[in-house]
């Protein structure tokens, strides 16, 4: 039995507000499906017009770099792939930027972190 969570946080390249509302569902369900394909799931997250916050779990064998990798590469690819337009708003076509901020998140803090991710479109 493992429980081994990860906040993780990155934004679009430059902070660019393109994520509308289409890309932003098309998102949700890559990084879900992307979780299910790699072997970590996805508690919860929040994808925002300029940033993605995501809450997820996974085995300790599974490198919180991995899931990174995994979670922005094959999402930008899908996401340039259906939305092309989005290429002529970012500047050499890529999505998110180089960087990502990353917590382990234990089980006292696991709800906070949660609600924390939960509410962020509705902060003022």
């Amino acid at each position: 039995m493992y429980n081994v969570n990860y906040h993780v946080v990155w934004s679009v390249k430059y902070r660019k507000p393109v994520l509308n509302e289409e890309i932003q569902k098309f998102l949700k369900a890559q990084f879900i499906k992307i979780g299910e394909e790699k072997g970590f799931s996805i508690a919860t997250m929040e994808v925002m017009p300029d940033q993605v916050r995501i809450f997820v779990s996974a085995h300790p064998k599974v490198a919180p770099s991995y899931i990174v990798k995994m979670l922005k590469g094959i999402s930008a690819r899908r996401a340039l792939m259906q939305f092309p337009y989005l290429t002529q708003q970012l500047w050499e076509g890529h999505l998110w930027n180089s960087s990502f901020y990353i917590e382990t998140v234990g089980s006292i803090s696991e709800d906070a972190i949660r609600k924390y991710i939960e509410h962020q479109k509705t902060r003022g």
